[in-house]
Parts: C-alpha cells; structure tokens; sequence
C-alpha cells in the first residue's frame, strides 16, 4: 500500500514538470540559456584620404631625338645601343676631310683679308697726314679711307666664314645632347647622312625622371584645390604608382603640373604625375595606375565590410552594443579602404561594433561583449 502511494506521487512530480514546461516553455528556456555574447571592435576616429585610381602611360622627363647639322658618310658609331649616355658624350663621327679643308681655306682668307686691311688701314693714315699738310686732295683721303673700311668689312667676313667652318667640323663629331638611355641606331657605318634629316639617328631619353599623365574630372580636381587651399594635408601633393603586376612602387610622386584647359566634350583635365626613378625600372609605354589624393574626410571611421548590412533600400547600418543590448545604427559610407568601409557619420568613437554573433540576437536583445582579440584586429587593418 506504501509503495503503491510512492508510486502515484512520483508520477504526479513528472507529470507536473511535463505540464510546466508545455505551458510555460519560454520561462524553462529562460532559466536553461545562457545570455548570448557577440565579438566587438571598439571604433577609432583618424583623418583619412580619399583617393581616385586614375590609369596611364609612362613618358620619359625629356626626349632628345639626335640629327646630323651636316653632310657626309658615317665614319664609326662609338655608343652601345640601350646604354647609359652621358650630356656630351660622342656617339657618331662623320668622315670630316673635305671640312679640315674648308676650315684651311677659311683660315688663309683671313689671313688675306687681314693683309689688306693692314695695308689699307696705313695708306689711309697717310693720306689723311698728307691732306692736313696740303699735300694730297680730299677726294684722294676719301677715296683710301673708303678702301681701309671695305677691307676692314671683308676681314670680318673671312673671320666669319672661319668661324662656320670650324663649326661644321666640330659637328662633324656628334655628340649626346643630354643624359640618359640610348635607343637603337638607325644609321650604320659607311651609310649617308644629311644636315638635318627627318629622320633621327637615334633617340636618347631621359628616365632618372619620368612622368605619367592622367585625366580627371574637372570637379575633383576643384574639390582638391579647395583642400589645398585650406591646408587640410601637405600628403594631398603625394601620388602612388600601381605597377602592372598589381605591386606598389616604392617611390611617392608629385602632382607637377596641370594642362591649363578643361576638354570641353567629357570635362577632363590632363594631370602631370612626377616620379623619381633612380634605377630606370620604369620604361616609357608602360601602362600603370596612379592613386592621387583627392580630399580627406576629417575623424572618419573605418567600419569592417563583414560588419555593415544594407536594408532593402540599400541603406547601410551596423549593430553596436549600448548598455548591455543590440542597437542598430544606420552609417553614411563614402568609400572604400581594403576590407573596409569609410564612413563619415552614424558612429562616434568609442562605439562597440559587433562583428560576430549576428546569427545568436536581434536588435534589443541583450549581450555579453566579447572583444575582438588585438592580434585579429591588426591583422584586419594591416589587410586595409
């Protein structure tokens, strides 16, 4: 009879759990679960510059295109084609006899011309002497005074025509007009080469310098003066050079100059980069990309992409967790940086932004705060 009461208690605590958690399942649950916990990242405020990836072609600082300034048959070629060339430095010799002879003969009319004046310039002395002692008519003193001008004229004229011929035969000898790489020589030994030809020897050009031109919108670049001209960042004049292999090259350029017209079918303007290029790596043709600054965004927020969602409208947001709950908050992105966002407003620093555990809460539901490990997190900005 014991047993049987025990037995019909037991069942009746069973029976009253079953009913307990039919009824009131939210309550059991409540007591078994755990608050849910989700992984933050603080939010940081900095300055950050917004920058335009705009292509281009490399082109050498300057291009010396090298023509002979006289006639003759090429003699020898004395440069290395695609070396280094020096300002000065001989690349070609012209056979120069027939301009040894001219300058030969140069020299002996002058030294004809020089005789003649001589002798012109005292007879007219003379003549002058004898005409104040009554001697001599004026027309005589006219007449030799006349003649030491005439050769004195045509002294300076054979002293001119020496100087051409020297000229010639030093250019016999044609050098490099300025420094840099030598391309190949279109003219060989033995070939025929006339005074300023169309067509050029060889081509040198100059690559401890090179420059690319882009194009960019007139707008961005007035949005980019005003910075300038507020001051907001002396890196606004830096430009970064992406080679074709996808690697950054390792020299900062500068914005040199801007083409002084805006074409006006697409409202572009030309945009001269400068960059150094000290072990002429960069050749010209070369297809490139440049990062020119644009304008920088005064303590904006770089927000993980992972972290951002979009609502049907496209509208961006994040979660952040304030005073212990899950509260959205909508973000105003203007670029991106990497793995990030770029945002300018929605959040301030300091905020908790959850980047896991989205799948575990809702907007209002309580957390337990998880930080981001430090180790992760540098690694997700040195990714940027």
């Amino acid at each position: 009879m014991v047993e049987k009461s025990q037995w019909r208690r037991g069942r009746t605590v069973v029976l009253a759990l079953i009913l307990s958690c039919v009824l009131y399942p939210g309550r059991v649950l409540a007591q078994q679960q755990p608050t849910p916990s989700v992984t933050v990242e603080t939010a940081k405020a900095a300055d950050f510059t917004l920058t335009a990836r705009l292509p281009g072609r490399i082109k050498p600082s300057t291009v010396s295109e090298v023509r002979p300034q006289v006639s003759g048959i090429i003699r020898e070629r004395l440069f290395e084609e695609g070396a280094r060339v020096e300002a000065g430095q001989v690349l070609y010799k012209i056979e120069d006899e027939t301009y040894v002879a001219a300058v030969e003969s140069a020299k002996a009319n002058v030294a004809q011309a020089q005789a003649s004046y001589d002798f012109a310039l005292v007879d007219a002395r003379r003549a002058e002497e004898t005409f104040a002692n009554n001697v001599s008519s004026a027309a005589n003193r006219d007449n030799k005074i006349a003649e030491r001008n005439k050769t004195q004229a045509a002294l300076q004229v054979a002293r001119a025509q020496l100087t051409t011929a020297e000229i010639d035969l030093e250019r016999t000898t044609i050098r490099a007009p300025i420094s840099g790489i030598i391309g190949f020589s279109e003219t060989t030994a033995g070939a025929l080469v006339a005074a300023q030809q169309t067509t050029a020897l060889t081509t040198i050009r100059a690559l401890d310098t090179i420059y690319v031109d882009v194009t960019q919108s007139v707008n961005d670049l007035l949005r980019w003066n005003a910075d300038k001209r507020v001051g907001s960042s002396q890196s606004l004049s830096v430009a970064t050079m992406i080679l074709p292999n996808g690697q950054t090259y390792p020299i900062k350029g500068d914005l040199k100059a801007a083409e002084p017209r805006v074409e006006p079918t697409t409202g572009m303007v030309t945009l001269r980069i400068s960059f150094s290029n000290p072990e002429n790596r960069l050749l010209p043709g070369l297809y490139v990309e440049v990062e020119l600054p644009q304008a920088v965004t005064k303590d904006a927020i770089l927000v993980p992409q992972s972290a951002v969602m979009r609502n049907a409208k496209g509208e961006a947001s994040v979660w952040i967790v304030e005073g212990g709950k899950i509260v959205p908050r909508p973000v105003t992105i203007v670029t991106g940086a990497g793995n990030r966002w770029v945002t300018s407003s929605g959040l301030k620093p300091g905020d908790q932004i959850v980047m896991s555990g989205f799948q575990k809460v809702a907007p209002g539901a309580s957390v337990e705060i998880e930080q981001q490990p430090v180790a992760q997190q540098a690694a997700r900005v040195g990714s940027n």
